[in-house]
């Protein structure tokens, strides 16, 4: 759902604290050739022991809980060589700091109840009291994860360059050209649709907003597909959480099958992962926002992806998949992020490597760094307009690594 990154709110009183523990432990970093699987947990250690340095880590801790990115930061956590290594959570009264909101019709709340009602504690950022936060777009890196899985299972047989007009009646969908018939399921994973589509150009709870527009109907494929076309196929980038939504209908067209029990059959479930995934008002899965995980299954998600699409002897995605997904495609609207299939690519400075990131709204964030085998988590929910923080950049977290990456796939 709608603009990733970090919006700082100052909004209600602020109940902050770091409950969580440095986790520690004398464990030694295991053979290059050893790999740990964290399917049943993560194995924890010192920082020291994998080649970090904690004191910058704490420094970062501090900047954390003292708002320096956000009033309403939730969760940091850092892993690598396959064990966690650093972890804090930081406690908000979200009943309290959006009450107000939370009863007025607005962008982020058209239908003042359940689960798009974005100010409900019941519903946001944790999912009905669990510690399941809300991914928002993280959601659909993982929902391109999932369509890689079924490809590689050979379940979901389209190539990427099949036009997507082929799972449409065309005779109830509206503004049909030459170049709407030209949109292909690649089209979509890339943000590429060319489709006319308002999100990163106006504020994000701007009632012109077609990510809030969209949530708002019922039926949000046909919002999303009767809108006209913009640009040709595969030539502008643009920010689309409509885009994403249309694979979740395409995946169920495709395979015949619902893509969240899909993803628990052969993502989720290998993985060792919980997870919630919201729908839509007529039952389709919210791919484009509607996930919620924890920091530490989050992590695996990052994990998978460093062991080049592999878990615990498993192929779980093909190593041309994840190779594809990460591949710098497009600029986008933010000049360090380049983008591929769902999935945010950061260039560091004077360097030839992206970091992989997940960016979800209101400050959810998954950073990979594949050169030194690091994973970093956190999430906030920093939602209201006068915003001021700003998101973790990954060269912060890159003064921690004090020796090269151990474990993993080389790359």
């Amino acid at each position: 759902m709608k603009k990733r990154g970090m919006l700082v709110a100052l909004a209600g009183s602020i109940l902050l604290a770091s409950s969580a523990l440095l986790l520690g432990g004398k464990a030694s970093t295991p053979p290059a050739k050893e790999i740990l699987w964290p399917t049943k947990g993560w194995a924890t250690a010192s920082p020291a022991s994998v080649g970090l340095d904690e004191q910058v880590l704490l420094r970062l801790d501090k900047d954390m809980a003292s708002g320096k990115y956000s009033q309403m930061m939730d969760s940091f956590a850092v892993f690598r060589c396959g064990k966690k290594v650093f972890e804090r959570t930081y406690a908000h009264d979200y009943t309290k700091i959006y009450g107000k909101e939370a009863g007025e019709r607005g962008p982020l709340n058209a239908r003042l109840i359940g689960r798009y009602n974005y100010f409900d504690a019941y519903w946001h950022p944790y999912y009905h009291g669990t510690d399941l936060h809300s991914m928002q777009s993280v959601s659909k890196t993982v929902t391109s994860i999932i369509i890689g899985a079924a490809i590689q299972r050979g379940d979901f047989k389209a190539g990427l360059d099949t036009p997507i007009l082929k799972y449409f009646d065309l005779a109830k969908v509206k503004n049909v050209d030459d170049r709407k018939r030209r949109i292909t399921l690649r089209d979509l994973l890339t943000m590429t649709p060319g489709l006319e589509w308002h999100e990163e150009d106006v504020p994000y709870d701007d009632p012109r907003s077609d990510s809030s527009l969209m949530e708002a109907t019922d039926d949000w494929v046909q919002y999303v597909i009767d809108k006209p076309m913009a640009a040709e196929p595969g030539k502008v980038w643009n920010y689309s959480s409509g885009a994403t939504e249309l694979l979740a209908y395409i995946f169920q067209k495709e395979t015949g099958q619902d893509i969240d029990d899909y993803g628990q059959k052969y993502l989720f479930a290998p993985l060792g992962i919980r997870h919630e995934w919201k729908r839509t008002y007529l039952g389709l899965v919210d791919t484009e926002g509607g996930l919620y995980l924890n920091g530490s299954d989050l992590a695996k998600i990052g994990y998978l992806y460093l062991q080049d699409g592999v878990w615990d002897g498993r192929r779980i995605v093909s190593s041309e998949w994840v190779k594809e997904s990460v591949t710098p495609r497009y600029q986008t609207d933010e000049s360090p992020f380049m983008y591929g299939f769902k999935w945010w690519l950061a260039k560091l400075p004077n360097s030839p490597e992206y970091v992989w990131t997940c960016r979800g709204f209101g400050g959810q964030n998954l950073q990979v760094f594949p050169k030194e085998g690091l994973i970093v988590t956190f999430t906030a929910w920093d939602i209201l307009p006068n915003s001021t923080g700003k998101e973790p950049d990954p060269s912060d977290f890159l003064p921690a690594v004090k020796s090269k990456t151990c474990g993993g796939v080389a790359r």
